[in-house]
């Protein structure tokens, strides 16, 4: 049994891939590689897969689900473009890569940024707090959990201008409020599904009030949620996976369950880190992520010897980002806290032969 701590496309249900897999070879009488998005069979994954949505998150009335591509890289200009009114400004957080990339789409299309708050003085180690948010804006953005550089929102921005989100690595993995954003967007390849669908959670009321000149077709959400998600031929099997895991879920014990064991296994891991003289964490403590830990060796010439102990014990998708180097435990929902174990194990031995 491999061990994966892939920051994504990441681990999923072992029996999510069983099911999967029998749909490709066999889906009422097609593969679900084949099936047209238009037959009735579709529909109702699509379909399910919305109210799914929904009853994990308890999204209230007033909100609609839809599923779009391009992920949360095409998110960034699709909430900018979505989001933008009157005043023609944003107010945006700045706290790593995809925060960073936000902000670069929003000023291509016509928003006047303005980056309130910034962790990047000290690498983007830490959430940035005490800041003030500006009232001049049409919408506030930010990035809840940073998969690069391993620091997740506790809480969230105190607003009643807009809020708007990139959920993509920390989605489902703990109880929020929906009510607090009027949108959130989040590329599935984390905690719902395959690499291909990005799920897009929005205010009805939202919908249709850009005043931007420049709204294609495909980035304006008032269509896309009129279409169902159907406005061009959606990423079938990726949403497919995705009801079939959001099914998993429910069957669990639904997020708030998956919270209580997101703890643990973020619990086990960091108390390693933190009693480990070869080890060290590289965020604020306070910020760390439960999807994301980062962490580096305090000799760096030790870095071959561990580096065979972890693969040796078939543990894969270790390395820290390759701007960060270092070594990062992704730990998305579906990661056992037995594999948890199995790499505080060998940090332990690791340590009682080098320490």
């Amino acid at each position: 049994m491999k061990h994966n701590f892939g920051a994504g496309p990441c681990i999923l249900p072992q029996e999510v891939f069983h099911q999967a897999a029998e749909a490709v070879l066999d889906f009422n009488g097609l593969s679900i590689l084949e099936v047209s998005h238009r037959h009735k069979d579709f529909v109702a994954v699509m379909d399910e897969t919305m109210d799914l949505v929904k009853k994990a998150l308890h999204v209230p009335s007033g909100y609609s689900v839809a599923f779009l591509q391009g992920g949360a890289t095409l998110g960034f200009t699709i909430a900018a473009l979505n989001m933008l009114r009157e005043t023609k400004k944003a107010g945006y957080i700045n706290t790593g890569v995809w925060a960073a990339g936000a902000i670069k789409e929003a000023k291509k299309v016509g928003v006047d940024v303005s980056v309130f708050a910034s962790s990047e003085d000290k690498n983007f180690s830490y959430i940035p707090k005490d800041y003030t948010i500006p009232s001049d804006v049409d919408y506030i953005h930010f990035t809840s959990n940073n998969t690069i550089y391993g620091t997740q929102f506790k809480e969230f921005p105190k607003t009643n201008l807009p809020l708007v989100c990139d959920m993509s690595s920390d989605i489902f993995s703990k109880e929020i409020n929906i009510g607090d954003f009027d949108l959130i967007y989040a590329g599935a390849q984390k905690n719902l599904g395959p690499a291909g669908a990005t799920l897009y959670i929005v205010k009805d009321e939202i919908l249709g009030k850009s005043t931007s000149s420049f709204m294609p077709t495909y980035l304006d959400l008032k269509q896309q949620v009129e279409k169902e998600s159907m406005l061009n031929t959606p990423p079938v099997f990726s949403i497919y996976v995705a009801m079939l895991n959001l099914r998993n879920l429910l069957a669990n014990g639904g997020v708030k369950e998956m919270e209580i064991k997101n703890n643990a296994k973020s619990v086990l891991l960091y108390n390693e880190i933190d009693h480990n003289p070869l080890f060290r964490g590289t965020v604020a403590t306070e910020d760390r992520s439960n999807m994301n830990v980062t962490f580096l060796l305090e000799n760096d010439s030790l870095q071959e010897s561990f580096d065979k102990m972890w693969k040796a014990a078939e543990i894969v998708g270790l390395p820290g980002h390759r701007s960060t180097g270092g070594y990062r435990a992704s730990m998305y929902n579906a990661l056992p806290i037995e594999s948890v174990q199995v790499l505080v194990n060998v940090m332990k031995e690791f340590t009682r032969i080098n320490g």
